[in-house]
C-alpha cells in the first residue's frame, strides 16, 4: 500500500532508468526467407485488420436499401470483431450482424448479432481523453474464436422520423447509417509464455518471463510494485488480517485502519503482465481521479463462447479493440471478471489507486468499472463471477471507506439520463444503466447486483 502514496511519475521515471531493456540481437538467428517468417510471426502482439463496408447490392429483395456489409471472404486470422464508423456521437441506429469461418477449416457459423449500441462506454466529456480527436463510433466488439473467413452486414433500421409522404409502415424508408463504416478484425496475439521460459529470438520484450520488462511494462507494473513483486503476473489474495496489517505497514498505523475499520480481504488480481498487455498500445502517462466513491457493472457483451483459459485472449483483443480502433488511451475498463470467477488489471495506472476509466459515460470521476466478460440479457451470469464481484469491491470500495451496501453521490459531467453538473443519489455498487441509458450489464446480470452487494459487505465485516 505505500504505492498508493508514491507519485505515478515518479515510479515510471524510475522504473524507465533501473529496469534493463530487452534488446532483440537476433544472434544466432537464421536467415532464410521462411526463417524471417517464422521470426515475424513469433514477434506480432497482434494486429488489426480495418476493412471499409461498401453498399450491398439488392438479392432478390432480401437484402434492405442501403444496407451495407462485406461478402465472405478469406482475411488473416483474428478472433474479436466490431464495426466502427468516423464520428463518435452518432448511434449506429440498424443492426450489425457476422459469420465468421473456423481458422483452417469449410465450417462457417451461423449469422451472429454484434451490440450495436457502445456511445455509453465512452471517456468523459471535457477530458483530454474525449477531446484527442481520435475517438470513434463503435459497435461492441464480439469474441468470435480463431477464424480466417468472414461475412459482416448492417442494416439499416426503419424509422418513423424517415418516412415519405404516402408510404405505409412496411415501407419506410430507412434511417441513415454514420459515415465511414469499417470492418474492425482482431487478432489478439500470442499467449505470453509462463514466468522463467526462455523467450524466441526476436519476441517483444512483454514476453519475457524472466522480469526483463521494457520501460512501457516496468512503469505499469511499477504502481504495483508494493502489492506484487516488479514484473509479477498476479498479485497474490490477501486475508482479511493481512489485509489491515497492509495498511498498518503503508505508513498511517493503527490510526489509518481505525479511520477504514470495514476492509474486505484482498482478492487474486492477475496483472497486465498476466494477461499479456502490450504496453507500447496505451498512452504512456496514468490518469486519476481523486477517489473512488462507486463501483459500475458492465458486461463486455462480446458474447459467451469463450473458455476461461482464453480469457487473457479476450481482454487483449478488448483491449487492442479499444485503443486502436475506437481511439481510446487504454482499455476502458479498470477490473474484468470472467466466468470462472478470475479477476484481471484493466486500465493501466495501479490497481489500488483511483484510476480514471472509460466506461460509463457521464460519471467515470470518482468511479470505477469492472466488466463481466460475457453476454447476460437473457444468459445468467455464473456464481463465480458475482462472487469475484462482491470480492472485489469489499477490498476496493473499503479503501476508500465506501460501504457497498450503501449510497453516495456523483456529479454528471453529461449524458442522456442526468445532465452536465446534476448531483446523483446512487448504489454504491451500481449497473451502467443506473448512469447512462442503456441495457447493460444486462437484465439478469443487473438482477444480480444485490446479492453482489451484501456479500461484499459483509465480507468488510459489516
Amino acid at each position: 500500500m505505500r504505492g498508493f502514496l508514491i507519485s505515478s511519475i515518479g515510479v515510471a521515471s524510475a522504473a524507465a532508468l533501473t529496469l534493463p531493456l530487452a534488446l532483440s540481437s537476433g544472434a544466432g538467428a537464421a536467415t532464410t526467407p521462411s526463417a524471417v517468417r517464422a521470426l515475424t510471426a513469433e514477434a506480432v502482439s497482434g494486429s488489426t485488420q480495418s476493412l471499409p463496408l461498401a453498399v450491398l447490392p439488392r438479392d432478390r429483395g432480401l437484402r434492405a436499401p442501403g444496407e451495407q456489409g462485406l461478402t465472405q471472404r478469406d482475411v488473416h486470422p483474428f478472433s474479436l470483431v466490431g464495426v466502427v464508423w468516423k464520428d463518435p456521437a452518432l448511434a449506429l441506429e440498424g443492426s450489425v450482424q457476422v459469420r465468421t469461418r473456423a481458422m483452417g477449416t469449410a465450417r462457417w457459423s451461423g449469422w451472429q448479432d454484434v451490440e450495436t449500441h457502445n456511445s455509453d462506454h465512452a471517456p468523459d466529456p471535457g477530458t483530454a481523453e474525449h477531446d484527442s480527436g481520435r475517438l470513434r463510433g463503435a459497435t461492441a466488439p464480439l469474441w468470435v474464436g480463431a477464424s480466417d473467413g468472414v461475412e459482416v452486414r448492417v442494416r439499416p433500421q426503419a424509422s418513423p422520423a424517415h418516412r415519405t409522404a404516402g408510404s405505409s409502415a412496411n415501407s419506410a424508408a430507412q434511417a441513415p447509417l454514420p459515415k465511414g463504416l469499417r470492418l474492425e478484425l482482431v487478432d489478439p496475439g500470442e499467449e505470453p509464455p509462463p514466468a522463467g521460459e526462455p523467450v524466441p529470438a526476436g519476441a517483444p520484450a512483454e514476453a519475457a518471463g524472466s522480469g526483463v520488462l521494457t520501460a512501457e511494462s516496468a512503469a505499469a507494473s511499477a504502481v504495483n510494485a508494493d502489492l506484487a513483486p516488479l514484473g509479477a503476473d498476479a498479485i497474490p489474495a490477501l486475508t482479511k488480517k493481512e489485509t489491515e496489517n497492509e495498511l498498518i505497514e503503508a505508513g498511517g498505523g493503527e490510526a489509518d485502519v481505525k479511520v477504514r475499520p470495514y476492509i474486505g480481504p484482498r482478492p487474486r488480481i492477475v496483472t497486465r503482465k498476466g494477461w499479456g498487455a502490450d504496453e507500447k498500445l496505451r498512452e504512456r502517462t496514468f490518469g486519476y481521479t481523486s477517489k473512488v466513491k462507486a463501483t459500475f457493472v458492465h458486461h463486455s457483451a462480446t458474447g459467451n463462447n469463450y473458455k476461461c483459459s482464453q480469457a487473457p485472449s479476450v481482454i487483449r483483443g478488448i483491449y487492442r479493440y479499444h485503443v486502436k480502433s475506437m481511439g481510446w488511451r487504454d482499455i476502458g475498463y479498470n477490473f474484468l471478471v470472467d466466468k470462472c470467477g478470475n479477476i484481471y488489471e484493466g486500465r493501466a495506472g495501479g490497481v489500488a489507486k483511483p484510476v480514471m476509466g472509460a466506461h460509463t459515460l457521464g460519471f467515470n470521476t470518482n468511479s470505477m468499472g469492472v466488466a463481466v466478460l460475457g453476454t447476460f440479457g437473457s444468459s445468467k451470469p455464473p456464481a463465480a463471477a458475482v462472487d469475484a464481484l462482491a470480492r472485489l469491491t469489499a477490498w476496493k470500495l473499503g479503501l476508500y471507506g465506501v460501504n457497498p451496501s450503501g449510497k453516495t453521490y456523483l456529479t454528471s459531467a453529461g449524458g442522456n439520463l442526468y445532465p452536465k453538473g446534476k448531483s446523483v443519489r446512487l448504489n454504491a455498487i451500481s449497473g451502467h444503466r443506473d448512469g447512462f441509458a442503456t441495457e447493460c450489464p444486462g437484465r439478469r446480470l443487473y438482477d444480480k447486483l444485490g446479492t453482489a452487494r451484501s456479500t461484499s459487505a459483509s465480507l468488510q465485516g459489516r
